[in-house]
């Protein structure tokens, strides 16, 4: 039997960590806790604010809580390493077809999971899997690193974005009226980005492999307890719709999978549910609670209704739409897309005729906004953190120029794409 931990096709050291890495997560929380009690002290925020916190966020946080688990379980039954042995480079596949199937494994693992799961995870796993089989062609890496962090854009599913799905949940849109909207906008967003990012290292991708070196992962087959949790995973992807077909919420699914997942490990000696416990990021969950209690605080203070005069100024749609997604992806970017999703819902809301394609411009915005700079989203600080621990740099104007250059048609084509579905 392979080491706890370990399962079998994974060679030692190369394995990618699950846990959030507490440097960054540990002070935003904090930070947003001392601006939570500045905010209580002085009044602006009251015990009524704080219980309404607490009745809005518990149903989407017992399932962003339930995805954490089932995450770490796919990646300790060795779900993950299947999925990377699998792009992994051969003497047939040229650098761009193994980059394009990166991209394609990082938008998969983004949609199922989630897009902080995928950065977290695939990070380290490509950079690892670059240098291992590409030893002459370190230009490679940081092109690949750039294909995982791009590849998690728009949201298709809201379970793929926490945000999102506090979002939706609060504004009561559905799981499948989200993905029959966001669907084909995710897949609009993520043709442009490629396309940029095939643009953009046309040079390093077009040049020779060089000698090929042995690939970190064997291809083996998955064993019984994985491939039982591969099944669920995908069969959760038809409950979801199910469930809210019939009005029923998220959060008792992603639950259920979650305790399966546990199971499955627990039973196969691949990992504890004190280990698998172990890699939720409890901070994480404070930093949400805390960022709504603080946007609550700003809809006291009247930043809400300025940003909803705002939305409300353009007179026709079409320019509201827009007007509502530059708006949140530069906010996005500078202020963070979690206070600046929670700033649009509200604002939103406040315009009183609001419509379902304004809140998806203002998710697009936020899940968009974020490539700008690292700032902008928990998934940038874990991606620019993984390369850090792994002695990749890439620089932040690097980051900025590039950011800029998918941003922009990727945000004008899922625009376009919402702008003709229904209102």
């Amino acid at each position: 039997m392979s080491e706890p931990g370990s399962p079998a096709g994974r060679v030692s050291g190369d394995r990618a960590p699950v846990s959030v890495p507490a440097s960054h997560i540990g002070w935003l929380s904090a930070a947003a806790a001392l601006c939570v009690a500045v905010l209580a002290g002085s009044g602006i925020v009251g015990s009524d604010d704080l219980l309404a916190g607490l009745a809005t966020l518990w149903r989407p946080s017992v399932a962003i809580l339930s995805i954490m688990v089932s995450t770490s379980a796919a990646q300790h039954l060795g779900i993950l390493d299947m999925i990377a042995a699998r792009i992994a480079p051969g003497t047939d596949r040229s650098p761009a077809q193994v980059f394009r199937s990166a991209f394609v494994m990082s938008a998969v693992t983004a949609a199922i999971l989630n897009n902080d799961a995928a950065i977290l995870l695939l990070t380290p796993l490509v950079v690892i899997l670059v240098r291992r089989c590409y030893p002459e062609r370190p230009d490679l890496v940081v092109p690949f690193a750039f294909a995982v962090f791009a590849a998690a854009g728009v949201a298709p599913l809201v379970t793929s974005n926490p945000m999102n799905l506090i979002v939706a949940d609060y504004l009561g849109i559905g799981f499948n009226e989200y993905a029959m909207r966001m669907a084909p906008v995710a897949v609009a967003g993520w043709l442009a980005t490629y396309g940029v990012l095939r643009i953009l290292f046309r040079v390093p991708l077009r040049e020779a492999a060089g000698r090929m070196g042995a690939g970190p992962y064997r291809d083996q087959r998955l064993a019984l307890p994985a491939r039982s949790f591969l099944a669920v995973l995908v069969l959760s992807l038809a409950c979801y719709p199910a469930l809210s077909f019939f009005g029923w919420p998220v959060w008792p699914i992603a639950a259920g999978i979650a305790v399966l997942g546990a199971a499955l490990c627990w039973g196969s000696r691949t990992a504890s549910p004190r280990r698998l416990a172990a890699t939720v990021s409890w901070p994480i969950m404070i930093f949400l609670y805390c960022v709504f209690v603080i946007v609550l605080g700003l809809r006291n203070a009247g930043v809400v209704d300025v940003l909803a005069a705002l939305y409300a100024s353009p007179t026709g749609d079409t320019a509201r739409i827009a007007l509502i997604a530059v708006v949140s992806a530069m906010g996005s970017a500078v202020l963070n897309n979690h206070p600046m999703a929670i700033l649009n819902a509200l604002a939103i809301q406040a315009t009183g005729a609001w419509t379902h394609r304004q809140v998806l411009a203002a998710l697009i915005g936020g899940d968009l906004g974020p490539r700008l700079l690292p700032m902008g989203s928990l998934a940038g600080l874990l991606w620019f953190d993984s390369l850090r621990r792994l002695d990749v740099h890439p620089g932040l104007v690097r980051f900025v120029r590039i950011g800029v250059v998918m941003t922009v048609p990727a945000l004008a084509v899922s625009l376009a794409v919402v702008l003709l579905s229904p209102p």
